[in-house]
């Protein structure tokens, strides 16, 4: 009853093997072997468009090296307040950026709210010398709560930075569970809704530690090699993550996993619906539940061995929790299962 974080799980049995057929032999180094050009051609053959692709090991490298990619001196990006860029790294994407700010926006459901992006990224006008300049959005898919922009919400946000020749960045740490809940084509979730630099996780959904940056427009890309090494993040042996990503794309496997851990989602949803010691806190789409749960029944999962963690009420719902109760995050994965759902139900109903 593991739902603490699909970082908890281990990797898919199918990757796991990948990487053990690639451990013997020899190939060049550097993003140089026949494995790294393969997969980067199949990278452009998903998106539909010819990419760009920068491996890296961890979504932090991706999501802070993207955003330094576009940054110039002044420069400010902006988010959602919950964002994990700006909750979550440490402050690596101004590290990585020689200090460029992050601005949050607020909006519901944990997504970008239009008018009030539009209001912030006015205020940062490109002559703003004292206040800086608006360089970038971004945006995450699924969000920190567990929902999902829809493909309409983000071609809105894209217009509005356009407007302001922003480009927009997606931090898609849960990439395919976001997809396989709109049932979209990864170019119909991003270029062809205006996102031009994507990070893509795939170390949540069966990988060891495999992401990735991709550009849509390839003349973007043109400093991410040196940004990359500078970062630390230009890997002798890559062919260890393009070995990941071979597997993982093989046969729609990367989607057949996020499907599962989807639907191990509905089913906690669904049983979280008609529990009397429960009740879920919001609506999601993806692979996280947020749930109230009364304090006694959630001490009485713990003992029999679940792994969750107590949640920060966001902003603008204070009046999620009443006494005696807590709120609650559940993720699933590729790994959990029905038992494991069904397991931790029961202890709700104890």
């Amino acid at each position: 009853m593991i739902f603490a974080s699909d970082n908890w799980a281990g990797a898919h049995k199918s990757i796991a093997e990948r990487l053990l057929a690639e451990s013997t032999g020899f190939a060049a180094a550097y993003g140089n072997s026949d494995l790294d050009r393969r997969v980067e051609a199949r990278f452009s053959e998903i998106f539909e468009h010819e990419v760009s692709v920068f491996f890296v090991a961890t979504g932090t490298a991706a999501n802070s090296l993207a955003l330094a990619s576009v940054q110039r001196p002044g420069g400010i990006t902006i988010c959602h307040r919950e964002a994990h860029v700006i909750e979550d790294e440490c402050g690596a994407p101004e590290f990585f950026s020689s200090s460029a700010r992050l601005i949050a926006v607020d909006g519901e459901a944990g997504k970008i709210d239009p008018t009030k992006l539009s209001a912030k990224i006015a205020h940062f006008p490109e002559d703003a010398l004292r206040h800086g300049r608006a360089t970038a959005v971004t945006i995450t898919q699924s969000t920190e709560i567990g929902t999902v922009y829809s493909l309409p919400e983000i071609g809105e946000i894209s217009t509005i930075a356009k407007k302001r020749g922003l480009p927009l960045h997606m931090d898609g740490a849960r990439f395919a569970n976001a997809l396989v809940a709109l049932n979209a084509t990864p170019a119909e979730m991003t270029w062809k809704r205006g996102v031009d630099i994507l990070s893509f996780g795939g170390t949540k959904n069966g990988c060891w530690c495999a992401e990735a940056i991709v550009f849509f427009n390839p003349e973007q890309a043109k400093e991410m090699h040196f940004i990359r090494k500078r970062a630390a993040q230009h890997f002798s042996k890559s062919r260890f993550i393009s070995a990941q990503f071979d597997a993982y794309f093989e046969d729609g496997l990367w989607l057949d996993l996020a499907r599962h851990s989807n639907g191990m989602a509905e089913r906690l949803r669904a049983g979280i619906g008609t529990s009397n010691s429960a009740r879920l806190a919001w609506p999601t789409a993806s692979n996280e539940v947020f749930a109230v749960i009364q304090k006694s029944a959630a001490k009485t999962a713990e003992g029999k061995g679940a792994k969750f963690y107590e949640w920060p009420i966001p902003a603008g719902m204070p009046d999620v929790v009443s006494e005696g109760e807590t709120l609650v995050r559940l993720v699933t994965s590729f790994a959990t299962t029905e038992a494991d759902v069904d397991g931790f139900l029961k202890c709700l109903a104890a």
